[in-house]
Parts: C-alpha cells; structure tokens; sequence
C-alpha cells in the first residue's frame, strides 16, 4: 500500500487533480473558492481502491477489529508532522447503524491514534439523525442528505480548539464537511479532517467534461 501522491492538490480539501486547470492562484478548487468547504484542510493517508480498500471493508463491515491497529498507523503516517491538535474527534454514527454495526470504526481508530499522536480523544459530536447512503447522489443532494445530522454534545470540550475530525474513508466530503461545520459553530478554532483513504476524483474527472473540471463539481 502506496499513499496518495498527485502533482496538483487542493490546498485546502486535499482533492488530488490531473492538472491546475480547477486550481486558483491558492490552489483552491472550485468548491473551496465558494466557500462551500467548511474544514480547514484535508489529509488521508492512501487511495481507497485495491488492497486498502479491502482492507477497510473487512474492518468496516465485516467487522475485523484487530485491522484497526494497523489501519490506525496509517492514519498517523497522513498527519503532517508540522501540525499539533488540541483534541481529536471521531466521525459518529446514528445509534441505528452503530448497533446493527456493532461499533463505531472512526471511534476505534482514534482510540487507537490519540495514542500514537498523545493527544487526548472526544466523542464530541453525535448524530442525532439518520441519513440515506450518500452513494448515487449529486454533491448538492449529498450536502442536503447529512443537513442538520450532526450536534455537538461537548462545546467546552472543543471552543477554541485544533480540531482533528477522523473517518476512515473520505469521499466527496460532504459528511465530513457537515460535522466540520456543526464544530465550527460550536467554537471550534480550526478544523483538519483525517481518513484512512479518500476516493481518488481523479478517476471520475477522467470520464467528467472540462466544464465540470474548471467549476470544480467534481471535487470536493
């Protein structure tokens, strides 16, 4: 397992890119131009195809717990060693899927991370409700389908803190950016999201117009 290397990022969601042509003189994407992404940066450690993949869905959904620890120092390779956290928080699940899972996979992680990093771990977040797979919907009905699913439980535990908000794959980034912005507006000073994996749209943009690619639509 590789990680994830492109020439072109976004400087601020990570998304990798074939070329500049969707980046600003910052090196924004379309969707962090307008202002859509509400976490600061973005870091996973690999692409989220091939052996990873397999990988995390064993963890995941078949539920090989013992893959966390490995799964977790893969996390802890992405974290650029410029940056300190004051706290790191697991992406939650609703009480529903969690109990037909039988546990939370970020959760588990960031036990596991907050170890590794010494940085202490809160369940900050809970999701208070439940949501249709994000798979097949457009990124406007991805941000309309995790609306108002997330609720701080803990403001002092997160008010003027550097936040490491932790999943295990990261896709368009619409969850993630849902529960970014619930932190935000409890106080959080900064938010850096962290995954195992992330879809590489850099595969979709292949098959995706030139307009999609300069207005950014198929990033996030």
């Amino acid at each position: 397992m590789a990680p994830l290397v492109a020439e072109h990022f976004c400087s601020i969601c990570g998304t990798p890119f074939l070329n500049r042509a969707p980046l600003d003189e910052l090196s924004r994407c379309g969707l962090c131009r307008r202002g859509v992404t509400r976490f600061d940066a973005a870091f996973a450690f690999g692409e989220y195809d091939g052996v990873l993949r397999r990988l995390i869905q064993l963890y995941k959904y078949e539920g090989v717990r013992p893959l966390a620890a490995p799964l977790s120092r893969l996390l802890a390779r992405a974290v650029p060693r410029s940056q300190r956290f004051d706290v790191i928080v697991p992406m939650p699940l609703h009480w529903m899927r969690r109990w037909k899972r039988g546990f939370n996979q970020a959760g588990l992680l960031v036990q596991l991370l907050a170890r590794q990093l010494a940085v202490p771990a809160v369940a900050a977040v809970r999701r208070v409700k439940p949501t249709a797979p994000q798979a097949g919907l457009t990124m406007a009905q991805r941000r309309d389908n995790v609306a108002g699913a997330f609720q701080v439980r803990n403001r002092r535990a997160i008010a003027g803190m550097n936040v490491l908000l932790v999943d295990d794959v990261l896709t368009t980034g619409a969850t993630l950016n849902a529960c970014a912005a619930v932190l935000k507006r409890s106080g959080a000073r900064r938010v850096t999201v962290l995954a195992v994996a992330r879809a590489d749209r850099r595969r979709v943009s292949l098959a995706g117009s030139l307009s999609e690619l300069e207005s950014g639509e198929l990033s996030e």
